[in-house]
């Protein structure tokens, strides 16, 4: 079932295979998305892959249609939303070893992490460059069970830029890997062109970088990329469709500065952002996705070379400070992990670092719900657990409002479901359902 498309708001919702039933969780302790509090003694109806029903227990109501399962006191949340990942990818995997796989391995080892991902309780993903529309369709099509999927498919700078991976030598280490997810653009002309191909190939959100990296091995942070105008530009084109996002790497002070005026919807990262940028954000309302799993995470120095280390060390320390001041601000904050550049599958650690860096439980919460379904145009439809929502539901034993910490451990996660269909059970809730 596909949303009415409202242009330059409402984007096209990713499929799922389609269930159609009816039942009933009671004995929930549920938190919505829509208050501060878990709601002890709650129930949560659902028919076919729509919530009809979600609040108090209703004693007086039966339902024949469908099985009513007691769930004896387990926390139900919304299905969480990672709106920064790279599932095709990870950065500590040897370049050679990547080298030396046929791409088929690459695909078969891409469809574990969307699976582990989903297991992580992650319902919707927004892929920032790395996959393409046909892993979209094949979780459509009930091929695979994964995320839904929404795609930036490219990354987007100039030469010697953050999607640049050449190394001074002219050799691009990344060479029959990267299958176009590094596209060079250089002038006016070629950021129109590429961003009416990406849309033309079905992209969702289009991602250029203002700034370099710290993974990239010819720039650092703080070196320019794509301009604000060509960032403006961008806008300008996916305006004339059907508005869909521009989001922006972005992770040193001016190219962050340079983002948010060409218009972007979000910064990726916005390590290095300064008081400028805040106030500049909440006037503008513009999304921050602080990635913290990456950023306050140090990989292991004999996986990476030792400049990346040196950089991820220095970076790390400037992204703890500047972002806890922007979150402190209030910026409106979206969760997203960058996984890929750190570990796939435990993505729920992100509301621990957010809540370490300030926000509180239910902050962090709402960041991965109802924040990012807003920020990639799914609040419709995703995001809060209400009537009239796709029932992505989460299952824990543990209070999030407590022990948020300990849903970085996806075995903490017992029980996914996605758009009303069992994906995850692992304590055997919810047997009598289709999975």
């Amino acid at each position: 079932m596909t949303t009415a498309l409202k242009p330059h708001h409402a984007a096209r919702l990713p499929r799922t295979p389609a269930f159609s039933g009816t039942y009933r969780l009671t004995g929930v302790n549920l938190w919505s998305g829509t208050g501060e509090s878990v709601q002890p003694g709650s129930e949560i109806e659902v028919v076919d892959d729509r919530i009809v029903y979600a609040g108090a227990f209703r004693p007086e109501v039966t339902v024949d249609a469908g099985p009513t399962i007691d769930l004896g006191g387990v926390t139900v949340l919304p299905g969480f939303i990672d709106t920064h990942v790279h599932l095709r990818f990870a950065l500590e995997t040897n370049p050679l070893v990547m080298m030396s796989q046929f791409e088929s391995q690459q695909h078969f080892l891409a469809m574990g992490t969307v699976r582990d991902t989903l297991h992580a309780g992650i319902t919707t993903v927004r892929d920032l460059g790395g996959l393409d529309a046909g892993y979209r369709n094949a979780i459509a099509a009930g091929l695979i069970d994964g995320p839904r999927l929404h795609l930036a498919i490219a990354v987007l700078s100039p030469t010697g830029g953050h999607a640049d991976s050449h190394l001074a030598n002219g050799v691009d280490p990344t060479a029959g890997i990267s299958d176009g997810f590094m596209r060079i653009v250089d002038t006016d002309d070629q950021m129109r062109l590429t961003v009416r191909e990406l849309v033309r190939s079905e992209a969702d959100v289009i991602k250029v970088c203002t700034t370099g990296g710290v993974s990239s091995p010819s720039d650092t942070p703080h070196d320019l990329g794509v301009p604000e105008h060509q960032v403006a530009i961008a806008v300008e084109e996916t305006g004339r469709r059907q508005g869909q996002p521009v989001t922006s790497h972005a992770q040193g002070t001016e190219g962050i500065l340079e983002a948010i005026r060409g218009g972007v919807s979000s910064i990726e990262h916005g390590y290095e952002i300064d008081d400028e940028g805040i106030a500049l954000m909440i006037e503008k309302g513009t999304f921050l996705v602080p990635t913290l799993s990456s950023a306050l995470r140090l990989p292991d120095p004999q996986k990476v070379s030792p400049v990346l280390y040196a950089k991820k060390v220095r970076w790390s320390a400037i992204a703890r400070e500047h972002l806890t001041r922007a979150i402190r601000a209030g910026v409106r904050v979206a969760l997203g992990t960058d996984s890929g550049v750190c570990p796939h599958g435990t993505n729920l650690t992100e509301l621990g670092h957010l809540v370490d860096l300030g926000m509180s439980p239910a902050g962090a919460l709402a960041a991965g719900t109802i924040n990012a379904a807003e920020l990639l145009r799914l609040d419709a439809d995703l995001g809060t657990i209400e009537a009239g929502k796709l029932a992505d539901l989460v299952f824990t034993r543990r209070d999030p409002l407590t022990e948020i910490h300990a849903l970085a451990d996806p075995s903490e996660i017992i029980a996914v479901v996605q758009g009303g269909r069992v994906k995850k059970d692992s304590a055997g809730l919810l047997a009598e359902l289709p999975h």
